[in-house]
């Protein structure tokens, strides 16, 4: 029998945070990494007037990768203020081994840079290779938020992650890629609960935890 101990929050608007478990942050990626060059590459492209259609399409840039099916992207000429649309068997690649895939990702650039990838899906899910111990950081909700330029993924409506040691379900949840550590936000009316499952068997247990 696996014991395990359920902590229920009761937070209001307020944010419940939890002490990093790596307690050797990740180095934050140099200013040069994400001035690379962003390489498009698609099977077959359709142009119509300032917007693209694309197929099978993968964008890169340093780190950062984003793949589909099919995309459509807006202001090609300008980009410092380039939008695009994801869709279908999305793979959203990032720094320190982060994934996410999702049914459409709306992904945003500025300053010539790949900056945000909103993610939502049945559910958008994400995971990253822990650098400290022998697990994988996972979690998934309907809308998944990417923040290139500060390394946090943030969570919302039934979100869950697992961050190797324990679980945590909230109405919104930010895992920072850097530090590896979850913050939990109960829902803004003061209604909601954070959830919080303390395992003692985690270290030993499967890497392929499931809610």
């Amino acid at each position: 029998m696996i014991a395990t101990a359920v902590l229920v929050l009761n937070t209001g608007a307020a944010a419940t945070h939890l002490a990093a478990v790596n307690k050797n942050p990740v180095p934050l990626p140099s200013k040069d990494a994400r001035k690379q060059k962003i390489v498009i590459a698609s099977s077959k492209a359709d142009y119509k007037g300032d917007t693209a259609i694309f197929t099978d399409v993968v964008i890169t840039q340093g780190e950062t990768r984003v793949q589909a099916d099919h995309a459509h992207g807006k202001n090609l000429d300008d980009s410092d203020n380039m939008h695009w649309t994801f869709e279908g068997n999305v793979r959203i690649t990032g720094e320190q081994q982060g994934s996410l895939k999702s049914d459409v990702a709306v992904v945003e650039f500025k300053n010539k840079s790949i900056a945000k990838a909103t993610a939502t899906g049945n559910p958008a899910e994400f995971e990253q290779k822990r650098n400290d111990i022998n697990a994988v950081a996972k979690g998934h909700a309907h809308e998944i938020v990417y923040n290139i330029a500060d390394g946090t993924v943030r969570f919302s409506e039934d979100a869950w992650v697992w961050d190797g040691h324990n679980e945590l379900t909230a109405h919104e949840l930010v895992y920072n890629i850097r530090e590896q550590r979850m913050q939990a936000t109960a829902e803004p009316n003061g209604s909601g609960q954070v959830h919080f499952t303390i395992d003692p068997n985690a270290r030993s247990k499967d890497n392929d935890k499931k809610p």
